[in-house]
């Protein structure tokens, strides 16, 4: 089983999907990888010798940042957002949509599962 970049490649798939599974590589990006590294496409993940992997590691740590890198790069950026009071950053510290969604009727996701709210009741059943 290959390791590159702190990731277990999985076993028994193309090397095209197998890359994807490190944060920051997607499609286009490991077809680019692999091309600079002249290792078919189609080729198995079991299938690799420790050059290609090496060679893999090497491209990867040089032209790419992923995993932890990229994850503390992202969170420097929303804590930047939040610390200069940005209204993007007050979004995040709510925890609620960022790019302008609507929240009247959706964005559960974001805003975790609705909470009841206890004793509101219609203004005929007070009468």
């Amino acid at each position: 089983m290959a390791r590159i970049a702190g990731v277990d490649l999985p076993r028994n798939k193309r090397m095209e999907i197998a890359l994807t599974y490190i944060l920051g590589i997607g499609r286009p990006t490991a077809k680019k990888i692999l091309t600079e590294a002249k290792i078919e496409l189609s080729r198995k993940s079991d299938d690799l010798s420790e050059i290609d992997v090496a060679k893999i590691r090497e491209i990867i740590e040089r032209a790419h940042k992923v995993e932890g890198d990229l994850r503390r790069d992202t969170a420097m950026s929303i804590k930047r957002l939040i610390d200069l009071g940005t209204y993007r950053g007050t979004r995040h510290r709510r925890g609620l949509p960022v790019r302008g969604q609507r929240t009247h009727s959706n964005a559960r996701t974001r805003k975790g599962p609705a909470v009841a709210i206890a004793g509101k009741k219609s203004v005929k059943a007070m009468k």
